[in-house]
């Protein structure tokens, strides 16, 4: 079991490694604006009110061709959290939880989560306005 584990441990990062990049190609040739094969927001399509991800694939995109500007007019929250979700990225690594345990529990833990959560929930009601 523990062998497993391990295991699991060394693949993992690799597959999610995979994953994004075959998204990032993805989303670098085809515009989600265009084709119609990317999924829609089933909340826009219940309610008529956007999501805090609404736009994020648009957005996206526009960020993976290095137009900012664009992406920030599709989803600001997005590319306002670039930097967290790279830190993030990197506090995952083992290094970097035994070299800084107490900055990874201020900006990853419990209070962060709720803090975020918050930041969510206050852009989802503030972009519908």
């Amino acid at each position: 079991m523990q062998q497993q584990n391990k295991t699991t441990r060394k693949i993992l990062p690799w597959i999610l490694a995979v994953g994004i990049v075959s998204c990032a190609i993805l989303y670098y040739h085809f515009d989600p604006a265009v084709y119609q094969f990317f999924p829609k927001c089933p909340f826009l399509s219940l309610t008529g009110l956007q999501c805090p991800g609404c736009g994020s694939q648009r957005a996206v995109h526009a960020i993976l061709h290095l137009n900012l500007k664009e992406a920030f007019t599709y989803n600001p929250l997005l590319v306002i959290s670039i930097p967290y979700i790279l830190a993030a990225m990197l506090f995952y690594t083992d290094f970097a939880k035994k070299r800084w345990p107490k900055t990874r529990t201020i900006f990853f833990g419990y209070r962060a989560i709720l803090i975020v959560l918050g930041v969510i929930i206050l852009f989802a009601i503030f972009r519908n306005f």
